[in-house]
This record gives structure tokens, sequence and C-alpha cells, in this order.
């Protein structure tokens, strides 16, 4: 009896290894799929961040929504050599563009030192007859090339001192990105750039618009100017007109050339110069519902305990209401130059079907003084005083015949007017990036590119260390003195331990 109890102890014992070992296996099995199962979600989902100091690599706000939008793939061949001082930064950009894009960007890369029946193939296609590294953009059988000189400033200065050429500015996401419009678009639109009236001219070598005309030009803009004189109408191929710091008046011809193409649900951009004597242009902004007021923006501002500074240039903040500054909502800027204050009349607006908005309005504190020229400053704190808490607008938006709905796509007349000239010029451009910002909102919403609107790439600027006479010193101290004593206390201690 007692050998045959000890046989079902046996076959049990056994049969609890089998479940052991059936367990486990199913466990490893269920580890490895859970395991290939996040690897495959985290491949197909994940996220990228950069974190570097100039966000080199690190795509606007405005790139994003363009890649966003699109319907179809776009192919990027790129024939670029090793030697190429830009190579391993257009690879690391289009990287960034690819996973912007959402499995919409196809990239090949070929080096046309190496494969060279490929290269030869897609030379021929694309009909490409230069030998400098490029990239071509294929879309919907449309092709643009960009080369590789339109995306660095390449510094080669010291190539007689036997070094190498060194990039001094990367391009790259501005030069691809038109390129991408380009071909999307079709069709450039074009903006013409009103003179005859002592503007900025921009064909000079050292015009203050430089960078502006640069950069619209990047945004698949036709810039050209437009002498309203020469013209019985705004040409047919022209969408917008900007109007910037006339320092003469319009002639009635002009007027009349100017509003037969608001009518004709023409786009204006105008930044008057407070300063100038401009009565019949102004008095076409009042007919809209914006008078420019004749008066100066200033506030005074404490410099001690008892003293009191005054300062005509303006502080103030983009409103987030509107299309065109939207993405520019509470940031602040500077408008030097002179500034005087818009009056929005919605009542005027609205017997002719226009609807107004604020764009830009001064900061608490500032006042509109109409004795502007006075150095009385008595008088000038005094009415500063008597200002009340009103907001001052500086920058406002007319539309005739548009939805209030931005969904509704309605055609329609569509202007910005500021009362400061030289907040778009190179000086401005320069010091403030919200410059180059506004101006891409404003031509944006004025061509009907709501989907372009946003933050510019960014100004390159240099990191900067600056020590003041006091942080200097105590530098000093830091380097002379404690630095040295904290390797002899270090000294001190260990010799003082084996001592004892």
């Amino acid at each position: 009896m007692a050998e045959e109890s000890e046989q079902p102890r046996v076959r049990a014992r056994k049969i609890g290894r089998v479940r052991i070992g059936l367990n486990v296996v199913v466990q490893i099995v269920l580890v490895l799929f859970l395991a290939a199962m996040v690897n495959s979600y985290a491949f197909k989902h994940y996220a990228r961040w950069d974190f570097s100091r100039d966000q080199k690599y690190a795509l606007s706000d405005k790139t994003k929504r363009f890649l966003d939008s699109l319907k179809d793939k776009m192919r990027i061949t790129v024939f670029f050599s090793p030697n190429t001082p830009i190579t391993s930064d257009v690879q690391n950009l289009l990287t960034e563009y690819q996973y912007a894009g959402k499995s919409k960007i196809d990239v090949e890369q070929i080096d046309p030192e190496r494969n060279l029946s490929r290269a030869k193939e897609l030379f021929d296609k694309y009909k490409v007859v230069t030998d400098e590294s490029l990239l071509v953009l294929d879309y919907n059988g449309r092709n643009k090339t960009v080369k590789a000189s339109e995306m660095a400033d390449v510094d080669q200065s010291g190539m007689e001192f036997g070094e190498g050429p060194r990039v001094a500015a990367f391009k790259g996401e501005q030069a691809i990105t038109s390129a991408m419009i380009d071909l999307v678009e079709g069709k450039k639109k074009t903006l013409g750039y009103v003179t005859g009236h002592k503007e900025a001219a921009l064909s000079a070598p050292t015009s203050p618009v430089t960078m502006l005309k640069t950069f619209i030009e990047n945004e698949n803009i036709k810039f050209q100017e437009l002498n309203l004189l020469d013209q019985a109408a705004i040409p047919a191929d022209m969408n917008a007109v900007m109007i910037v710091g006339p320092q003469y008046d319009f002639s009635d011809h002009e007027m009349k050339v100017l509003r037969d193409f608001w009518d004709k649900q023409g786009r204006i951009l105008v930044l008057v110069d407070p300063a100038a004597n401009t009565p019949r242009l102004r008095s076409f902004l009042d007919e809209l519902g914006i008078k420019v007021n004749d008066d100066r923006l200033m506030a005074f501002v404490r410099t001690g305990i008892q003293e009191l500074a005054l300062t005509r240039d303006v502080q103030a903040h983009f409103l987030g209401d509107s299309q065109v500054t939207k993405r520019l909502a509470d940031v602040r800027a500077i408008f030097v130059g002179g500034t005087s204050s818009l009056t929005l009349d919605p009542n005027r607006g609205r017997a002719v079907n226009i609807r107004l908005q604020p764009l830009i309005q001064a900061e608490k504190g500032y006042f509109a003084e109409t004795d502007y020229n006075s150095d009385n400053q008595a008088k000038l704190q005094g009415d500063a005083q008597k200002a009340g808490d009103t907001p001052l607008t500086i920058a406002a938006a007319a539309e005739k015949g548009g939805s209030a709905d931005t969904r509704v796509q309605v055609n329609s007349s569509r202007l910005v007017a500021m009362s400061n000239s030289t907040f778009i010029q190179d000086n401005a451009i320069m010091q403030d990036q919200a410059a180059l910002d506004f101006a891409s909102g404003a031509v944006n919403w004025l061509l009907s590119r709501e989907q372009m609107i946003g933050i510019a790439p960014k100004i390159a600027k240099p990191l900067t260390f600056s020590l003041d006479p006091e942080a200097l010193h105590r530098l000093r101290w830091i380097v002379l003195i404690l630095m040295p004593l904290i390797p002899a206390a270090i000294g001190t201690v260990v010799w003082w331990q084996r001592r004892v």
C-alpha cells in the first residue's frame, strides 16, 4: 500500500513542473509580443524635440502648417556632394521635413560622384544643367531646383590663409519652403510697392527695406515697384498694393486709381508717416472709418525716485482677435520714429459694409499729445494726467464685404493701416522679430493666404557674454582666491586625516 501511494505523488510532481515550464514559456512569449507591439507603435508614433541653443533645424510654425496643408506627396531628390559644407545641415533639415510632413515627403539621397547612372537618369528627367549641389522638388508633375548657394551664406575670406569655406548663415528652411510654396501654388502672387512720393526705393543697395523685400520674395511673392501716375488702373495681375511712409501726398489721379482698386476687391497695406503731410491719403482712410489723428503717442517713465523722463518710443502689444496678428497675441514691441493714434469709427464703416478691427494698441501710461512739438515738461505732464485709460490704437484692419466667420471664404476688399512707417524697416526688423512677423501676417492676410500666417523663421543672433565692472570684480576674486582655495582645503583635510 505504501508503494502505491508513492506513485501519484511522483506523477503530481512531474505535472507541476510541466505547468511551470509552460507558464514560463507563455510569459516569455507575452513579454516578447508586448515589446514588439510597443516598438512597432513607437516606430510609427513618436515625437522629436530640439534642445539646441540656436534651434538650427527646428521648423517654423509656418512651415509646419504648410506641410499639413499638402494634399499630395512631394518628392525631394538630393544631389549633394559630401564635400559641400552644408551637406549634413541639409540632411538633418530634410529629416525634420519628413517628420513634420507625416508621410507626405519622400526624400532620395544621391551622391553624384558615386551613383553616376542614377544621377544621370534624374538629371535628364529634371533638365539639370549645373554641377552645383542642389535639391530637386517634384510635386504633381511640376519641379523646381534649390541650389546650395541659395541655402547658405558662405564666408570664403579665410581661403587665402589656407582655411576652408565657413558657413556664415544657414537659410535652408526659407529656401526649401519658398520653393515648395511656389510648386503648390503654381503662379506667384504679385505685391506692388508704391513709389513716387519719396518712399524708400527697393532697388537701392542701402535701402532700409532690403530685408523686407528679401523676406517677402521668400514667401513666394513677386515684389515690384509701382508708380500710380503711370497707370490708368492697378494692373490686373497685381494682387495687393503696399504703401510705406510716403513723404508727399498722392495726386487726385493716384487717389482715383487707389479707390477704384479698393472698390474692385483690392488689397492695400498702408504705413503712414505721422510727420508727413498727406491729407488725400488720410482722407481715403477716414472714409473707411480709420482716422489718423494729428498727435503723437508719448509717456513719462520714472528714471529715479523723483525723476521722470519723456519717451516718444511707443511700447505696444498685438491683439489676437484678428487673423493678421493672432500668432502675435500679447507680444510686446517697440515702435520708434514717431507714432500717432488711430480712431476707429465703426458706425461709418458699418454704413458701407466695412468691418474694422484694432490690431495693435499702446501699453497703459501712454497718452496722445496734440501739442507734440512743445518742450514744456509741466504742460506735457499735465496732459498726461488728464488723459484717460482709453486704449490707444496704432494699427487696424478693414474688410469690406467679408464674413466674420473665418470658415466662410468670401471675396472682399481688405486693408491694413498703421500709424508708424519705420516699424518694418531694416533697423527695426534687425532688432525685433515682431516686425517681420507682423509684415508676414499682414501680407498673407491681404493675399488670402491665412494658412501661411505665422512666426517667421528666426533671425540668427550671435551668442554674447558681457559682464559689468562689478561682475568682473567678483569674477577676479573667484579666479584668484576661491578656486585656488578649494584644492588647498581638500589637500589640508587629507593631510590632517593621514597625520591623525
